[in-house]
């Protein structure tokens, strides 16, 4: 079977050699350089640069290989679109390509690197800890009676296999690696077929581990490799682990970005754009920026002398010895002594503006990190782009809600089927998981919120919508009610209960106090 969009061959790219000038400025894309070379070459070099791996390059551990019509079907689709884009070369003028040629895949390797530097480090962790910080609750909403002691047990289960530091180590290096799988471990479970629930025995959930993508190497299947009209189109359909195939449903894969066009994806190895590789030339411009302040402090001040320079060279040890002595009274408290011929002029460099230039690329780093510039620096807003109102707080718990749902709540779910399935507990329920709010409230505001929903559950007993027992519940399941702790149900009263009173009530009189 052919590859459909290889039926037709597309013609080879013409390109009329040219001289073409390279620009050798890494912070500017303007071609004034002054080496020339073949244009042609200069062309092959950005596709090299722009398209580093095909999917020949994508081998799979020794003894194991990938189908050759899989991997001829994939080949065929990379290959017409370089030759599309080499047709089309002139619509972009070539040294603006190589501009953003130069920004592919820089390897995961480099991208652990890079990890290690406080701000990317920080950038890439931060917004996990901050969608975690207050946690989640888990609900059922179909109708069916759950005790509290199988929501006890779940909450023991996160505690055990450390859920929370799973979700926030996942999260941090999808944004470091640009992806990142967590496989859930079961003993006894066929990892090569699809995941299926009823495979999870009693007793047999070990909980989580996590797999740098270094490790793994994607395999396809013909469809998946074939078909770009099917819903996995160039999504592998197993990774390999040390020789072991595991089906992608296994694993809770994210990738930083979203999915990439499928063009670029064998250059991602099916990952996503790490956020490192987003943010290393900006944090780099930027502790540049920084560490030139110190320097100029130190250097702001520019003595010049004139003297006469013909007598000074025909002398030149005594006028070094002269200027090493001057030299040494040269502070702002000692005195500065010059000959009659001679004068002293200093000069000031203005740092008027420096602090905000310095801001301003941090700043920038800040928006690629998708975190607001003083949460990210651990500074009080001072004015500008970066002062922290409530619209930038407002976006940034946006997208903090955005991981929650997209990133972190797949991981919750199929660890909460793991541990349901693992404790015996019926798989009839269908637990949803409900993330608390990112932003803490105050005591006074969680006060007022009570109040109101107070208010609620009232309206509704009045209404008959509710009994008293479904509004006890939420009291219960709410650990901010103040009431999470009481019992599920309590004996009221009966007749005769009380000291003195007797069996049958009484009359009205003994009764009505």
């Amino acid at each position: 079977m052919r590859f459909p969009f290889a039926r037709r061959p597309a013609p080879a790219p013409v390109v009329e050699p040219q001289k073409l000038a390279v620009p050798k400025d890494r912070f500017t894309h303007s071609a004034l350089g002054t080496n020339s070379i073949d244009e042609a070459a200069h062309f092959t070099k950005m596709m090299a640069k722009a398209f580093p791996r095909s999917v020949a390059d994508l081998k799979p551990p020794e003894g194991l290989a990938m189908d050759a019509d899989v991997t001829a079907a994939m080949d065929a689709n990379i290959q017409q679109t370089k030759s599309f884009i080499g047709q089309n070369q002139g619509f972009l003028p070539p040294h603006v390509l190589e501009w953003y040629a130069q920004y592919g895949f820089i390897g995961w390797q480099i991208c652990a690197v890079l990890a290690q530097h406080w701000l990317i480090n920080k950038a890439c962790s931060m917004p996990g800890k901050d969608a975690v910080r207050h946690g989640f609750e888990r609900s059922v909403n179909d109708g069916i009676e759950v005790s509290t002691e199988v929501f006890d047990k779940l909450r023991e289960a996160d505690k055990h296999f450390k859920l929370k530091n799973n979700l926030i180590e996942h999260y941090k290096f999808a944004r470091v690696f640009g992806l990142r799988h967590t496989l859930f471990l079961v003993d006894g479970i066929d990892y090569e077929a699809p995941f299926n629930p009823d495979g999870i025995k009693p007793g047999s959930y070990r909980g989580m581990t996590q797999i740098d993508p270094y490790w793994l190497a994607p395999l396809f299947d013909f469809k998946d490799a074939s078909e770009p009209w099917g819903q996995n189109f160039y999504n592998p359909t197993w990774w390999m682990i040390n020789g072991q195939k595991y089906h992608r449903s296994h694993f809770v894969i994210s990738r930083n970005g979203n999915d990439l066009a499928d063009l670029l994806k064998p250059s991602y190895f099916y990952g996503g754009i790490p956020t490192t590789q987003l943010i290393y030339d900006r944090v780099y411009s930027s502790d540049r920026t920084a560490n030139e302040a110190p320097l100029l402090a130190m250097t702001k001040r520019l003595i010049t002398l004139t003297t006469d320079t013909t007598k000074a060279m025909n002398n030149l040890e005594a006028f070094t010895t002269k200027l090493t002595q001057w030299l040494a009274f040269l502070n702002n408290f000692g005195c500065k002594v010059v000959g009659a011929d001679e004068k002293v002029e200093q000069i000031d460099t203005s740092l008027a503006g420096l602090m905000e230039t310095i801001v301003t690329q941090y700043e920038l780093v800040a928006a690629i990190a998708e975190v607001p510039a003083t949460k990210l620096m651990g500074t009080s807003p001072k004015g500008g782009i970066g002062d922290a109102g409530g619209y930038e707080l407002e976006t940034y718990r946006e997208f903090l809600e955005s991981i929650q749902e997209h990133e972190l709540s797949p991981i919750v779910e199929r660890h909460t089927v793991c541990v349901q399935r693992s404790l015996g507990i019926a798989k009839e329920i269908n637990f949803e998981v409900q993330w608390n709010a990112t932003s803490a409230l105050t005591a006074k505001e969680q006060s007022e919120i009570n109040v109101n929903k107070s208010t609620s559950d009232a309206n509704y007993i009045n209404a008959g919508v509710l009994l008293g027992e479904d509004v006890r519940k939420r009291l219960i399941g709410d650990r901010d009610s103040g009431y999470n702790g009481i019992e599920e149900q309590v004996d009221l009263p009966q007749p005769g209960d009380l000291e003195g009173e007797p069996e049958g009530g009484g009359d009205d009189e003994a009764t009505n106090y």
